[in-house]
């Protein structure tokens, strides 16, 4: 069968250390504009054919993108080898990720893992590498207890008021399926620190260690696939969802962005000696305007970092019952300041960007969020006075987008979005974006023919 490029003979003894393992099946995954893995599985002993391009694909409208088009070009899966993994829940199998290759010759344009590719070469040219750490929170649940109202009950301890934050009980409860998932994050190449419970009744957190960009956004991509099937095993479901109930708390997924050196991962550029919770250190010039490059793209940025018509109802200052929801909404930075987009924390040598949510696709976020902060760094963007006080309270400040069809407006104006994602991206990504956007507001719910349909 024909490939696109040359069969390498190594790969065959690639194969037979797979067989050895007792993998069947490869999969090569490229990553849809949602973050979901999508792929074909094939025999291992045809690993050497697929690394050398043969699984070919029409992913335009199935990648959640764009129109399905019976007459489009096909776009051809190049795997990545690095990032083989047999996978530790079903050792029959192993995954790595992928690029799309157009038949022209170059990156498939909607391809997300190409994107973040091309930004991070930029970043080198400019003698810069990044890291990234994410802390994605999520809902676990019973799919048989599932309902209208919410997602019933999962622990014996049940909801603590006024919040089972960090609930030791609630923890305990699921200690099983969090156990799994833990140890089976390890076996993929994720170390964690930390798990605890969240805000939400049935949210919890996972908290593990920063990694190459590229790296964390491959590791990331299969961590949410993981944890699905993990959850599975425990006769349980987990849901990434920004915010799957109007009272509950939203799940978030900060960024946690370390530039360095290229070259010299000791090195960082953002923090004068690294990082220290006693004040020894001090944020460089560049971290100042990493911080402005952010602040002056951040409506555009959060089309792609709350790319879901639900990620807006997580960006509200309060719940439904009128109590903080810590979700920012301003256009702000501060010093261990939670009520802005972007945190300077004092433990570590990155920059938190607050306001992404669990459903973001990392290369596509990671890509936009590099770019975003290197721009300011080029261009010397002032960021301006740190804020220290609840900056949702504070009208001066401007705000995030309040609705996805916001964010797509500005994702369209904004001059970065092109260097970046190139004109087809944003064609397709718009216009998607935007029948999502109506889809959602176009019907007439019961709520409005109670209140109105008498009265007017």
């Amino acid at each position: 069968m024909d490939t696109l490029r040359a069969l390498d003979p190594a790969h065959s003894q690639t194969v037979k250390e797979l067989e050895a393992a007792g993998v069947r099946y490869v999969t090569a995954s490229w990553v849809d504009i949602l973050g979901r893995n999508r792929a074909k599985s094939h025999p291992v002993e045809y690993l050497p054919q697929l690394m050398a391009g043969f699984a070919r694909y029409t992913p335009r409208g199935i990648n959640g993108i764009g129109a399905m088009d019976p007459v489009e070009e096909e776009v051809t899966a190049l795997p990545d080898l690095d990032t083989l993994t047999v996978l530790p829940w079903d050792k029959r199998f192993a995954w790595m990720a992928a690029d799309m290759w157009s038949d022209r010759g170059e990156p498939f344009s909607l391809c997300p893992r190409s994107i973040l590719k091309r930004q991070i070469a930029k970043a080198a040219e400019q003698g810069y590498q990044a890291t990234l750490g994410i802390e994605p929170e999520f809902y676990v649940y019973r799919p048989e207890n599932l309902s209208a109202e919410g997602f019933g009950e999962l622990t014996a301890t049940g909801a603590v008021e006024p919040s089972p934050a960090y609930d030791v009980e609630t923890l305990y409860d699921v200690s099983a399926f969090l156990d799994d998932a833990v140890t089976t994050m390890k076996e993929i190449g994720l170390n964690a620190f930390a798990m605890g419970a969240e805000g939400g009744v049935n949210q919890f957190e996972i908290d593990f260690f920063y990694k190459d960009l590229l790296e964390m956004a491959d590791r990331v991509t299969l961590f949410r696939l993981m944890m699905h099937q993990v959850a599975k095993k425990h006769g349980l479901a987990v849901s990434f969802m920004p915010k799957p109930f109007a009272n509950l708390w939203g799940s978030g997924a900060h960024f946690n962005i370390g530039l360095y050196e290229h070259g010299k991962p000791e090195e960082s550029v953002l923090r004068i000696g690294g990082s220290s919770v006693c004040g020894e250190d001090e944020w460089s010039k560049e971290s100042k305007y990493f911080v402005g490059g952010l602040l002056k793209h951040a409506r555009a940025l959060t089309a792609i970092t709350n790319p879901l018509v639900n990620s807006y109802k997580r960006l509200t200052p309060r719940l439904v019952d009128g109590s903080v929801s810590w979700a920012p909404i301003k256009i702000a930075y501060g010093p261990n300041n939670r009520s802005c987009m972007i945190r300077l924390p004092e433990n570590r040598p990155a920059i938190e960007v607050r306001n992404p949510d669990a459903s973001a696709n990392v290369y596509l976020a990671g890509a936009f969020l590099l770019a975003a902060g290197l721009d300011g760094i080029a261009n010397e963007i002032d960021p301006g006075p740190a804020m220290t006080e609840l900056a949702s309270e504070r009208d001066e400040i401007p705000r995030l987008p309040r609705t996805l069809l916001e964010a797509i407006e500005a994702f369209e104006e904004d001059e970065l979005t092109y260097d970046v994602f190139g004109e087809d991206f944003i064609k397709d990504y718009t216009n998607t974006k935007r029948d999502e956007w109506e889809r959602d507001h176009l019907p007439v719910s019961d709520r409005e023919r109670t209140d109105n349909l008498v009265y007017f």
